[in-house]
């Protein structure tokens, strides 16, 4: 049997044993067996693999890759990896009014049934209509609104994902920690809707400005930026923080943290690629040599990014 593909470059971005208990899963995915001599590795199974007739499997997704489905105006997918801590934070959006978030329905096993937000994800290498300006403030907007609406939900008490957000960066506030292209619902070019709230857990805003600023401005090296906006990255970058309503050193903070983020994210890819999980494998390969050269990027930059947003 052939051996799960193994990364490029990992060192930069494995998890470090010190970090993380021993054992621990990485955030936003069950633990993936080892294979046995014959057998591929495979996600864990879960009653969303079974779909019920007339269904919409739903394109994207990494840690549920081809296990997310559309029925009428819901989403089944495989439970979060933390169900009661996910599950009571979705609960308190709703209680508080963010329409932004998925409602928590029902729950069937291992599955759970989320109400539909319509309208048109976005994905990466981003397409022209989600490079906009206004798209980008719309993010900014969101995001604010989210984590006005989470700031009195109490985190503690719960068990959150075991991929920790570095302690700097840890607050005593729940932030999303997973501000991909693919978990923003655009409506009219504008971002309506936040999905996806596997990595969920304490952290902060700076954290997912970080992480909203890589993707979206999209902070990367100049072969992976679209001609439209490769010499504006530096201006959307501060346009983010603005719309946004960040002031002061905080500002400062987002871009320090910019790195920090971009290693932290692909520690969790990495990890599971080892793992052997075909989704992350999937996607490894089609980001490892974007990654790299955004992580050089980065840290080539990183003065000229402080002193974007002073």
């Amino acid at each position: 049997m052939a051996s799960p593909p193994t990364p490029a470059w990992p060192g930069r971005f494995r998890l470090d044993p010190g970090r993380e208990r021993p054992g621990a899963v990485a955030a936003g995915v069950r633990a993936v067996a080892a294979p046995e001599a014959g057998q591929s590795p495979q996600p864990a199974h879960s009653a969303a693999d079974s779909p019920a007739p007339n269904t919409e499997r739903l394109a994207g997704g990494v840690a549920n890759r081809g296990r997310v489905f559309r029925i009428g105006q819901t989403v089944h997918r495989p439970q979060a990896p933390f169900p009661a801590a996910t599950h009571a934070l979705l609960k308190h959006l709703d209680a508080v009014g963010f329409s932004s978030a998925p409602r928590l329905l029902a729950t069937d096993g291992d599955s759970e049934v989320l109400s539909w937000i319509p309208g048109q994800a976005a994905q990466t290498p981003l397409p022209s209509w989600a490079l906009g300006d206004a798209a980008l403030v719309s993010v900014a907007l969101l995001l604010r609104r989210f984590h006005d609406a989470v700031a009195s939900f109490d985190p503690t008490g719960h068990h959150w994902p075991d991929e920790r957000v570095p302690a700097p960066y840890r607050w005593p506030t729940i932030s999303h920690n997973d501000i991909h292209p693919g978990n923003i619902i655009f409506s009219d070019g504008r971002a309506i809707g936040l999905v996806d709230f596997d990595l969920a857990g304490p952290g902060s805003p700076i954290w997912d400005l970080a992480a909203a600023a890589r993707c979206w401005c999209p902070l990367l090296s100049d072969e992976d930026v679209p001609n439209s906006v490769v010499d504006r990255r530096f201006e959307r970058f501060a346009l983010l923080l603005d719309a946004y309503g960040l002031a002061g050193h905080a500002r400062v903070e987002v871009a320090e943290a910019l790195l920090d983020n971009q290693e932290w994210t692909f520690r969790i890819v990495v990890d599971n690629v080892m793992r052997g999980h075909l989704g992350f494998q999937h996607y490894w390969n089609s980001v490892a040599g974007r990654a790299e050269r955004g992580h050089r990027w980065l840290t080539e930059r990183r003065q000229d990014l402080i002193a974007a947003v002073r």
